[in-house]
């Protein structure tokens, strides 16, 4: 593999492309330790106690949550503008009247994903900056400093986003997913570090170590075998004359992905589980912040509903995404059908019943992946392992599809890519 990255780099925009999205990367974390104005940095620290959802949710931004800096905010407002997008493209005519334009339609429902990311933006910053100046953590409270630093996080978004944007435009890989990707590779050094002192100070043996890195091999090696596993359904085209020419009589198949949903599913129920201990925050009594308890990272309750919640996901977002109705249907308008299966709706029954077989595979392995933390930590004796779950799914997902982007530049200039024949 360090060959063909040498070969790719000798590729003068195929270098280009990869030294831009590495310069990206410096930007993103140089802007990780720029501290947002008149925030206490010492209160900070107390607020985010290790073993609640803040700890994952600073993972995700790299460390500028607990830094608090002007990336405090990291894209989640955009991920949750774009998933709000794609649901109301389902529900909202227009929207998807949009979206079967082509490029115009997607620029259109692109700019409205950009306003969105905004206005969220603004109503989670107002938000912290009120949760903030309750918790004593803003140096000189006050309205002004309040709107101060929620112009400053929406601020820290909004460029994000753009150089996410560029990335995309200029560089390789999907600009968003990368820096996440970046956030979450650039806690891995800290977390070693961590690790490193606990085998110090003798809290964890070189035995855990081994078990850890042995349950982490085969959990990479699952994550990439679900995310490329697929079922292929067999498709034959019959033979039709038109005019002196024949058509069809090809054969192909249906891919039908076993992990259909991605790493959505774990999105949407990580933003609901983070939402009992946020509106805990705002009320005072004693027994709200005892039900906050009750949702911290690694508790029993949490970690059941979390699962739940992204199995139901799981079917919800693959029932948009996959359409058994509709593949009939075009199968049938030309001249399509599965052997064995009648066209129209005996097709789209079997496809229905084949969607519903792999969407539960994948929304164990979903469940499964994401509360791994949990089980390493009782197996490993080793406390806060906050790489695993969803930020192993999002950096092996993103790596995948990086190098798969490497490898059709590669393959576009008759280079040998990563997959060697």
């Amino acid at each position: 593999m360090l060959a063909t990255l040498t070969r790719a780099l000798k590729v003068g925009d195929l270098r280009r492309r990869i030294l831009f999205t590495l310069g990206m990367f410096v930007i993103f974390r140089i802007g990780v330790h720029i501290p947002a104005p008149g925030v206490d940095a010492a209160v900070i620290q107390r607020l985010f106690q290790e073993g609640t959802i803040f700890g994952l949710l600073d993972l995700f931004a790299g460390g500028a949550l607990s830094a608090f800096s002007i990336f405090a905010m990291s894209i989640t407002p955009y991920i949750n503008a774009s998933i709000i997008m794609q649901l109301l493209t389902v529900v909202i005519p227009k929207f998807e009247e949009w979206s079967r334009e082509g490029e115009e339609g997607r620029k259109k429902l692109t700019q409205l994903t950009r306003y969105g990311t905004v206005v969220l933006g603004l109503i989670q910053a107002y938000g912290t900056a009120y949760f903030l100046s309750r918790s004593g953590a803003l140096e000189t409270p006050g309205f002004f400093s309040m709107s101060l630093l929620a112009l400053t996080l929406t601020a820290g978004t909004a460029f994000l986003m753009w150089l996410g944007e560029q990335i995309t435009e200029h560089g390789i890989g999907n600009g968003i997913s990368l820096l996440i990707f970046a956030g979450i590779v650039s806690r891995l050094p800290a977390g070693l570090m961590n690790l490193i002192d606990l085998v110090r100070v003798g809290a964890v043996n070189i035995f855990n170590i081994l078990v850890l890195v042995v349950l982490g091999t085969a959990v990479i090696v699952g994550v990439v075998l679900m995310n490329e596993g697929q079922r292929r359904i067999p498709v034959q085209y019959s033979k039709r004359v038109v005019g002196r020419r024949m058509y069809g009589g090809q054969t192909t198949h249906i891919p039908m992905r076993i992990n259909m949903a991605g790493v959505i599913p774990v999105i949407f129920a990580s933003s609901i589980l983070a939402l009992p201990p946020t509106l805990a925050q705002f009320i005072p009594a004693d027994w709200a912040q005892r039900f906050a308890a009750w949702f911290n990272t690694g508790s029993w309750l949490y970690t059941t509903i979390y699962a739940l919640l992204i199995i139901f996901f799981t079917y919800f977002y693959t029932a948009i995404q996959f359409n058994p109705a509709d593949v009939a249907d075009n199968l049938r308008k030309y001249g399509g059908y599965i052997p064995g299966i009648r066209p129209g709706r005996p097709t789209a029954e079997y496809l229905d019943r084949v969607l519903v077989r792999l969407t539960l595979a994948g929304a164990l392995f979903l469940a499964f992946i994401s509360v791994l933390p949990v089980f390493f930590t009782e197996l490993t004796n080793i406390p806060n392992l906050y790489f695993g779950g969803t930020a192993l799914l999002i950096v092996v997902g993103v790596a995948l599809e990086t190098m798969k982007q490497i490898e059709a530049h590669l393959i576009m200039r008759q280079y040998e890519g990563f997959i060697r024949k």
